[in-house]
């Protein structure tokens, strides 16, 4: 499994363990433009043969009374755009306050504001990837 956090310049990436059991920050994907998604594409799908991902768990940025915005609706045309390349299935994970905890994340472990941006949409993918690993692991144990 991969995880991604879909952004305007930047798509964070974090991939599973072989057992499904917890998420890696991986990297963070940057382009000039927010247009400007072809290379992002070809290198997430390197990065889905590289780890033989067979599920793309993609953040949702919904609004906090749980709609979806304008950001959601390009996150979803995103979706849909690598899953027909990749013919990988793309499930939408809620990512409310995901940047936030990754941001708390990072300060706690030392790394300086400065540097921040450098790895908080990877930690954020990270976050969104094991909230859907754990929900589902439970689901999977009680169901």
């Amino acid at each position: 499994m991969i995880g991604l956090d879909f952004g305007d310049r930047t798509v964070g990436v974090a991939v599973s363990d072989g057992l499904g059991i917890t998420a890696q920050a991986r990297e963070t994907v940057w382009r000039e433009r927010p247009a400007k998604l072809r290379k992002t594409l070809a290198r997430i799908e390197e990065i889905i043969e590289e780890e033989d991902a067979g599920l793309i768990v993609l953040g949702l940025p919904l609004n906090m009374d749980g709609t979806e915005g304008e950001r959601a609706v390009k996150t979803r045309a995103f979706g849909e755009m690598i899953s027909r390349r990749s013919g990988l299935p793309v499930v939408f994970e809620d990512e409310r306050l995901t940047t936030m905890q990754a941001e708390e994340y990072l300060e706690e472990t030392g790394v300086p504001k400065d540097r921040m941006k450098e790895y908080v949409d990877r930690v954020a993918a990270q976050i969104i990837l094991q909230q859907y690993m754990d929900r589902e692991g439970k689901q999977d144990i009680n169901g």
